[in-house]
């Protein structure tokens, strides 16, 4: 139960990062340690678990995929985005400094162990600073505005959940600059189920061929993969700058003069939230399990 507890929590974190355009469930998943097996989990729905399926195997098919670990994310993520949908658009609209200055808080605390986590080389080096600059690039495009078809919802499901579990590209800001956002978090919170399955079946049908790429990259080229990742991360810093305008990075002072108020101390008091919550997440396999903790150390 501690384990299903564990999961759920850090499915819950995985949602709210996904509402918020610019910060992405990924990163979340990532520096809270579960990312390879959440890629590894999602490959498994290949031929084999199809073949177990027809054959009625389900224990044997919900061991293959690693069912229950994923049931239990996804049930953390569903909740989060459903029932945080609403504040979060709120806070967008109406505090957007403190909302973003709580997700820089969550980065820049994961940062020093994502570092240590690799072995690094002028190689890894190059291609880290490579993930920044992409990063970067990305937050620099300009979002759009359209009528969707319904065809759309499809295919921005399917560009967005790639972007979701990249860590450092946000699939909220995909859908923004695809003009998707706004149509895409209408149909959830006014629950319109037809746009919502199309979207999801987007969702299903991209995740399941990009998270094979991922999980491939990670099992061959594992560091060299983990500096990638890191590099993209550290470039959506730039995107979710609290202080920002029409994507453009002001100061707090600068912000006030354009804006009004800065929210300094708010913003202060969410960053410092944000790293203490996220240093809290990465320790809940230590305060949950500590046997196993204890075990690992020795």
């Amino acid at each position: 139960m501690k384990n299903y507890l564990q999961w759920m929590i850090k499915g819950l974190a995985m949602g709210a990062a996904d509402v918020v355009p610019g910060v992405s469930g990924g990163t979340l998943a990532f520096i809270l340690g579960i990312y390879s097996r959440l890629l590894a989990a999602i490959s498994a729905v290949n031929m084999t678990a199809v073949k177990l399926l027809l054959r009625g195997r389900i224990a044997q098919l919900w061991q293959h995929i690693d069912g229950t670990f994923l049931l239990c994310l996804v049930t953390g993520i569903l909740l989060s985005i459903f029932s945080l949908a609403n504040v979060i658009g709120y806070l967008l609209e109406h505090r957007p400094v403190p909302l973003w200055a709580f997700f820089n808080g969550l980065i820049l605390a994961s940062l020093p162990v994502l570092l240590r986590s690799v072995s690094w080389s002028a190689l890894r080096l190059v291609l880290c600073g490579a993930g920044v600059v992409f990063a970067v690039a990305i937050g620099m495009l300009a979002p759009v505005q359209l009528n969707p078809a319904p065809y759309m919802f499809f295919l921005a499901g399917a560009v967005a959940i790639c972007a979701m579990i990249l860590p450092g590209i946000s699939g909220a800001f995909i859908l923004l600059i695809l003009g998707m956002y706004g149509p895409v978090m209408l149909a959830v919170t006014e629950l319109q189920l037809g746009i919502i399955f199309l979207f999801a079946s987007g969702c299903l049908v991209g995740l399941l061929s990009f998270s094979k790429l991922l999980n491939w990259l990670l099992q061959h080229r594992h560091d060299a993969t983990l500096a990638l990742l890191i590099g993209v991360v550290i470039g959506a810093l730039y995107r979710i700058w609290p202080w920002q305008h029409e994507q453009q990075m002001l100061s707090p002072w600068q912000y006030q003069q354009q804006l009004g108020s800065h929210d300094l101390l708010l913003a202060v008091g969410s960053l410092v939230a944000g790293m203490m919550m996220i240093t809290l997440l990465m320790n809940l396999e230590r305060l949950f399990n500590p046997a196993a903790a204890v075990k690992a150390k020795e």
